[in-house]
């Protein structure tokens, strides 16, 4: 597994100007040329209000390896119960969950329904070895934290997983991807899989998630985001 505080390969993305605030656009494509056109950072302005933004992710082929070890790492998903071994993980928990709790309000009006989401978010990344602030990210720009979002090219829920990847490594039933945590562990397990093929390259592996691999207006829209989620328990 690679590294989890792998440090992304920003002087590729350092010559883009930034984007006004407020600004949605219809469709993916467009409103990805004006992000790069530019994005003002920790704005706090919604990404993508009225589109879906995932990428074609690419249907590759696996090895039977890989694909047994990425099979096994959407099974069997239990209850996402937070492993908090002591006091002082218990305290970065609790404050973790009111820093992404307070920021999460503009897209999810209900508490109960907050607590879930940042819960079995926490649960998902933390299983996977990924930042928390990434996989937020990555949310916030795919999907706007939309459950039920389904892109043009197909792609669904809170991480816009392709259905492919329900056969290649699930049991084949894609509405399951609507369903919270079969999201997040199908989203994270897939990132995992692609920030371990680029050998940590934040950069790449972003790309790769998003089908884009090598342009940099993906990956900036994440790194973007993902500075809005930081937190210390990351």
């Amino acid at each position: 597994m690679a590294e989890k505080s792998a440090t992304p390969k920003l002087d590729r993305l350092s010559d883009l100007p930034v984007m006004p605030a407020g600004l949605t656009m219809p469709s993916r494509r467009r409103a990805l040329r004006h992000w790069a056109a530019g994005y003002v950072a920790g704005c706090g302005v919604s990404f993508w209000s009225s589109g879906v933004l995932a990428g074609p992710q690419i249907e590759e082929p696996l090895s039977h390896a890989v694909r047994t070890a990425l099979s096994a790492a959407v099974a069997a998903a239990a209850p996402p119960e937070p492993v908090l071994a002591n006091a002082a993980s218990q305290q970065a928990y609790t404050d973790w969950l009111g820093h992404a709790n307070h920021r999460l309000v503009r897209y999810k009006k209900h508490p109960a329904e907050r607590q879930e989401f940042l819960q079995t978010l926490w649960y998902e990344a933390r299983r996977a070895g990924l930042p928390l602030s990434l996989v937020l990210g990555v949310v916030q720009v795919e999907s706007g934290f939309r459950k039920y979002a389904i892109s043009s090219a197909g792609a669904r829920g809170y991480m816009q997983v392709m259905p492919f990847w329900a056969r290649l490594i699930g049991d084949g039933v894609e509405g399951r991807l609507f369903h919270m945590q079969t999201n997040l562990r199908f989203g994270c397990v897939i990132l995992r899989h692609y920030l371990d093929r680029e050998r940590g390259d934040l950069f790449l592996g972003l790309g790769r998630y998003n089908g884009s691999r090598g342009q940099a207006v993906y990956p900036q829209a994440v790194l973007a985001a993902q500075r809005q989620w930081v937190h210390a328990a990351d």
